[in-house]
């Protein structure tokens, strides 16, 4: 199975390399994609070195959107049979990406998402994971699912379902978007453990827990009572789960 991986990164110069050398040892076959979201480091130039040894794509944006934009941007270039979203800072490790995949090798399973509480606390700090707990709890009450890791940065769909999505986020709303709208069309989530390294702010960490929280608590309640029609892109011709 041909898989996409798209990286979303933003002033990344510390990691990029890295992530994308981490990727690439992966033993999957894989495309990997990078989305250069405006970055005002040197992100773009390590980006274009790491570009002449490895097989890249990579898309540059002139500006700063957000990662939702990014993820967006990079979908287009998708070839393969699943996508997996994979952020540049490290905080989760590539080397879980075998097992994150292993669940879509079965016909019914169309969503994976890599939850860093599934087996505990882990590294998270006790803010951090009361914070991820209550909105995960929160999203299983809306939508009466039963999730660990709402707001995990590793997710991995078919990609047959993830192109098809009508999306709309700019910024980190991706994953309360993406969550809302594939458990309203009545997909399962399905979850797997990984590891959690997480980085400060002094290290370049950009999620702001409680006020990010909020909006995404927010966006999971706005799109619990979306029509299905505008679920995906083509509901004409979309069947609905």
């Amino acid at each position: 199975m041909l898989v996409s991986v798209i990286i979303p990164a933003f002033n990344e110069e510390q990691t990029i390399r890295q992530v994308v050398e981490a990727v690439q040892s992966v033993p999957i076959e894989k495309q990997i994609i990078v989305v250069n979201d405006g970055s005002t480091d040197g992100t773009d130039k390590i980006l274009e070195a790491l570009r002449t040894v490895y097989e890249l794509t990579v898309v540059h944006c002139q500006e700063n959107s957000g990662k939702g934009f990014a993820i967006r941007s990079g979908l287009p270039y998708v070839k393969g049979e699943a996508v997996v979203i994979q952020d540049a800072d490290m905080e989760l490790v590539p080397a879980d990406l075998s097992e994150l995949l292993k669940p879509l090798e079965k016909e019914h399973v169309q969503v994976v998402y890599g939850s860093r509480f599934l087996n505990g606390r882990g590294n998270a700090s006790v803010h951090n994971f009361i914070a991820n707990r209550l909105l995960a709890t929160y999203t299983n009450l809306l939508y009466g699912c039963r999730i660990t890791d709402e707001s995990t940065g590793y997710k991995a769909f078919s990609t047959e379902l993830i192109t098809r999505l009508n999306l709309t986020c700019e910024g980190f709303e991706f994953c309360p978007e993406v969550t809302a709208k594939i458990l309203r069309a009545g997909y399962r989530i399905y979850e797997v453990p990984v590891s959690y390294f997480p980085r400060t702010k002094k290290e370049g960490k950009k999620l702001r827990f409680w006020s990010d929280g909020l909006f995404a608590a927010w966006t999971l309640l706005k799109y619990r009572f979306i029509s299905k029609t505008e679920l995906f892109k083509n509901t004409a011709q979309d069947k609905l789960r």
